[in-house]
């Protein structure tokens, strides 16, 4: 069984290994999940090793596949990136990948399960994202985790032959509400 990492409701967040990397390149190489991502050149399995092995290394950034719950094979990806630790802040980064998991709920609950590992354990004080201005969809996900709207930059990215602009959300702690998980069934007592 795959180590869980962080458990949610529906979902698990859990390291990425090797044997992933095919998966998520393929996420990465689909037409509808690319447009939604910076990522605009094709990823090669290799590719994607490397990039996972030197995020592996590097403290400065946590990246975690999402799976569901009582299943091994990861629907998509999350990460905290560009950790500073000495302003207590990081970027969050989101791929749902399986388009059959879209409009379900599974990215905000992963955002809050990452925005409870930032705020509770690594002791951030703001996690922030840039999102593409016409990616509803994506701007409902982050605001159901509580993020909020800090400013826009206008044709900041070139998608699709246009120039878009990008939306720059933001959480500091004091806004975060952990995810409730439901309670395990109480030990018996003793006696």
């Amino acid at each position: 069984m795959t180590s869980v990492f962080l458990p949610g409701p529906r979902l698990y967040l859990r390291p990425i290994e090797r044997e992933d990397a095919p998966r998520i390149a393929a996420y990465i190489n689909d037409p509808q999940v690319r447009r939604t991502l910076l990522a605009h050149r094709p990823m090669s399995v290799a590719e994607e090793q490397a990039f996972l092995e030197a995020r592996e290394k590097d403290e400065h950034h946590v990246v975690l596949g999402i799976a569901r719950q009582g299943q091994e094979e990861l629907i998509g990806a999350t990460g905290l990136h560009l950790l500073d630790f000495r302003s207590r802040r990081a970027e969050l980064g989101l791929m749902i990948g399986d388009r059959s998991a879209w409009g379900q709920g599974f990215g905000t609950e992963a955002t809050r399960l990452m925005l409870d590992y930032g705020f509770g354990t690594l002791n951030l004080h703001k996690v922030w994202l840039h999102v593409y201005a016409h990616h509803a969809p994506a701007i409902r996900v982050y605001e159901k985790a509580g993020f909020r709207k800090e400013g826009v930059q206008r044709d900041q990215h070139y998608v699709e032959g246009r120039y878009v602009d990008a939306v720059l959300m933001g959480i500091i702690r004091s806004e975060w509400t952990p995810l409730t998980l439901p309670s395990a069934a109480p030990e018996p007592a003793e006696g």
